[in-house]
């Protein structure tokens, strides 16, 4: 279908140009993988971007972020700890968490 038809120019245009853009997008958001990663890369990563979302393993992921200004105003930081290639509990920043009742702040 050609956008040169007159009646179907703006709809069918838009609709292709919004579902390339679309497509697009999710293509720039790859997801990286800890366990493509030694201990030290995924942690330089994370320290670098400040902020991420880490593939885990499988359909597995987690955000990690480099200290507590990456997170909302009501959380804290907890080690974030993530399997990588040469570490299975590898330190690679902070996660973003909810304060609960009995929180003491012992890993901010």
């Amino acid at each position: 279908m050609s956008c040169d038809r007159p009646r179907l120019r703006l709809p069918v245009c838009a609709a292709v140009a919004l579902l390339s853009a679309v497509s697009g997008a999710s293509d720039a958001q790859e997801r990286p993988s800890s366990l493509d990663m030694t201990c030290r890369q995924a942690a330089r990563l994370v320290s670098a971007r400040g902020a991420l979302v880490l593939g885990t393993g499988g359909f597995t992921y987690d955000r990690f972020v480099r200290d507590r200004s990456f997170c909302e105003p009501t959380e804290v930081t907890a080690n974030g700890f993530a399997p990588t290639r040469d570490n299975p509990e590898c330190l690679v920043g902070y996660r973003c968490i909810e304060p609960g009742r009995d929180w003491f702040g012992d890993d901010e």
